[in-house]
């Protein structure tokens, strides 16, 4: 399910020049229809927690996921850009519902033991994603039409739909108090506001009037959200799950680990595209071997978690990182496309250290009638951080390229930007070896004894 919420955030860049010719303007006119679609999804995500314990977790799910497939086909068949934005609103409210449901669903089935395990199988599809939308973006496009970035999800969505309502067990948490109106209008419009400001800064520039607004009234918006859900009995965001220190410091490498993760991936594509002048079919084929190092690495995780705990591979993990960035920084333009893959292999391999532990840890301590509000917060924190790495990519383009050469960065400016990613990755990796994860090795020991002792029950099994 999250598989083609992930693949339609990243598919859609792919088409602008082509809807661009179609309704005849610009590809710098078609802002929107990018932008519009993760700052309607970290609007959404804050009611995500509440719907799931009011409804249950198998319905809002299912729901969100429908809407989400009626969106695309909507705007696969909108006749013009100003209803292609609004549907594509639309997609996004629904990803915004749709991925801390799918979490609290699958944490709130499995025990500790059990959720590294599934989260094993449940990579895959979350590293092919964004690595497979460039190329499956460009093949719809070139061989069909730009409309078919939309019309894929639903041979891809209808059949996850009827799996789910056939198989998913419902799960409902504790009954949600009085709606916290309050707190979702100031959550959703500091989260959506300072995600236009990120997502804009690049291409308006961190100074202009439009994204420094965004940016300066999402701050104080955020700030009043905290101090009023602090305050609040029944907050919409449970904010208070981050004085437990295990979830606290995983988010917080969630946040700032994945700029320098998330950015390496941002910005080969342009290196091999811009930097080398190469096509974007090998840009895609050459990003790609990342996902295969991701799953290499996810397996042995999994493994070792119980024996060694996530401190230790989450902090290996991004050391791995920091030092393939070091490798990126000495390509040049005479770089092979093989070295690139090579490296590329190499970065997905450290990656695959970092998202499952995290995940699994964060969750280790919180009681599991607080599943569904620690769901939304990661997903908050996660999509914050996805946000952020193309904004610190472009910014590090800019600061190391002369001003009369910003249309077309030097190869040097690549260079000191994946410097840049790697002492971020660094100084995270640091952090992680100070990871309290005493609770989590403990209650993953635990289950992994109970599981060896006797049967589990048998459980029908998420298909996110």
């Amino acid at each position: 399910m999250t598989f083609i919420a992930i693949v339609d955030g990243a598919i859609t860049t792919v088409a602008l020049p082509s809807i661009a010719r179609q309704f005849g303007l610009t590809t710098a006119a078609l802002d929107g229809v990018v932008v519009v679609y993760p700052v309607c999804l970290a609007m959404a995500i804050p009611a995500s927690a509440w719907l799931v314990e009011r409804f249950g977790a198998k319905r809002v799910l299912l729901t969100a996921l429908l809407a989400f497939l009626g969106s695309s086909l909507l705007c696969g068949a909108a006749p013009d850009l100003g209803r292609l934005v609004a549907f594509r609103a639309v997609q996004g409210l629904s990803a915004g519902v749709l991925f801390p449901a799918s979490s609290a669903l699958l944490f709130s089935t499995f025990d500790s033991w059990e959720q590294v395990r599934i989260s094993r199988y449940m990579i895959i599809p979350q590293q092919i994603a964004p690595a497979a939308a460039p190329i499956l973006g460009g093949l719809l496009v070139d061989h069909l039409s730009w409309r078919w970035v939309f019309y894929v999800n639903l041979p891809v969505g209808l059949p996850a739909v009827l799996f789910g309502a056939l198989f998913l067990a419902e799960h409902r948490g504790h009954r949600p108090g009085r709606f916290d109106l309050t707190g979702l209008l100031l959550s959703a419009a500091a989260l959506g506001a300072v995600m236009f400001g990120i997502c804009e800064g690049p291409n308006r520039g961190w100074s202009s009037v439009a994204v420094v607004t965004a940016l300066v009234a999402g701050t104080v918006l955020l700030a009043a959200a905290i101090v009023f859900e602090l305050r609040t009995a029944q907050p919409l965001l449970k904010l208070r799950l981050f004085t437990d220190r295990l979830f606290r410091d995983t988010n917080l490498i969630n946040l700032v680990g994945l700029v320098p993760i998330m950015g390496a991936m941002y910005l080969g594509p342009l290196f091999i595209q811009q930097g080398q002048g190469r096509t974007a079919l090998e840009s895609g084929t050459s990003t790609f071997p990342e996902a295969f190092g991701v799953l290499l690495t996810v397996q042995i995780a999994g493994v070792l978690y119980s024996r060694v705990g996530p401190r230790i591979i989450v902090g290996c993990g991004l050391a791995w990182v920091a030092a393939v960035l070091l490798l990126f920084a000495t390509c040049d333009a005479h770089t092979g496309l093989w070295t690139f893959r090579a490296y590329m292999l190499l970065l997905g391999i450290g990656m695959g250290g970092v998202f499952m532990p995290t995940t699994v840890a964060s969750l280790a301590t919180v009681a599991r009638r607080d599943l569904a509000q620690a769901s939304t917060l990661n997903t908050v924190v996660r999509q914050t951080g996805g946000a952020l790495a193309p904004a610190a990519v472009t910014t590090a383009l800019v600061l190391g390229t002369p001003a009369a050469a910003a249309a077309n960065p030097p190869v040097t400016a690549y260079q000191h930007a994946y410097l840049v990613l790697a002492a971020l990755a660094a100084a995270t990796a640091l952090f992680a070896f100070t990871l309290p994860d005493g609770a989590a090795r403990a209650a993953a020991r635990a289950t992994t004894t109970v599981g060896r002792t006797k049967p589990v029950a048998r459980r029908r099994v998420d298909a996110a």
